[in-house]
């Protein structure tokens, strides 16, 4: 679905797509027929949360290890159960598509790994406007965001993420590289909406998955769901989210 078309071309993942159409890294029009082709939509149950890629060719060099923290993301959140998930991408010069609700995040993390980079700019205030609209629907309880640049108007992004945070969504950055600008402002996205930022290293796969399990487990039962686990992890974020 175009995000910048005012979501007009709904587009569905498939929950029951076989593993060997995406084998490979696909083109925008085979991504576009898969999205339309399979599975079942997911109706609003405990939680939605909303996973967000920067798809851009920046990304390209780590993009390959970058696909291995974000499988493991989506093995996570699938673990949790009872838990509506979209995933949203954005790459090109104005391409930026989102599934719709699914209850089976594995059809996700497939779709995921057909995904090639483009080169163009980012396109975060689309994500952000798209998760205020979402919630307008049916609340979303936390956005989950990872991406390794920023090339907006820091101080309209922060607007969004201000407004988001009226708004009750929760958003978490998790940084791919070093760059200073795009720290400074995943940090404050993150803290204008209660979330948490995270930069991800080498080897950091492990430590994301159980980071999303915790993001999973807030989105699934708050606060109170959080305070009460026994995970580390889930302690580390939820330390993050009360500054």
């Amino acid at each position: 679905m175009d995000i910048g078309k005012s979501m007009k071309n709904r587009d569905v993942t498939k929950t029951d797509q076989s593993d060997g159409a995406l084998r490979k890294r696909s083109s925008s029009t085979e991504i576009a027929s898969f999205l339309k082709t399979a599975g079942k939509v997911a109706k609003p149950r405990s939680g939605r949360l909303i996973f967000a890629l920067d798809a851009t060719m920046s990304r390209q060099p780590t993009w390959d290890r970058a696909m291995v923290h974000q499988a493991a993301m989506f093995d996570a959140v699938g673990k949790a159960g009872d838990l509506a998930v979209q995933l949203v991408y954005f790459r090109g010069l104005d391409e930026c598509r989102a599934s719709k609700w699914v209850i089976n995040a594995r059809a996700l993390r497939d779709l995921m790994l057909a995904i090639s980079c483009l080169a163009g700019h980012t396109q975060i205030t689309k994500v952000l406007k798209h998760a205020s609209a979402e919630t307008a629907e049916t609340p979303v309880a936390a956005l989950v965001y990872i991406g390794d640049a920023i090339e907006e108007n820091l101080g309209q992004l922060c607007e969004k993420a201000g407004e988001l945070g009226v708004r009750g969504i929760r958003c978490f950055f998790f940084q791919d590289g070093l760059d200073i600008t795009a720290e400074r402002g995943f940090r404050e996205m993150a803290r204008l909406t209660g979330g948490a930022y995270l930069r991800l290293g080498p080897d950091s796969g492990k430590e994301l998955a159980e980071l999303l399990s915790a993001v999973a487990l807030y989105a699934k039962g708050g606060l109170k769901a959080l305070s009460e686990s026994p995970s580390n992890k889930a302690r580390l974020l939820l330390e993050q989210m009360n500054r």
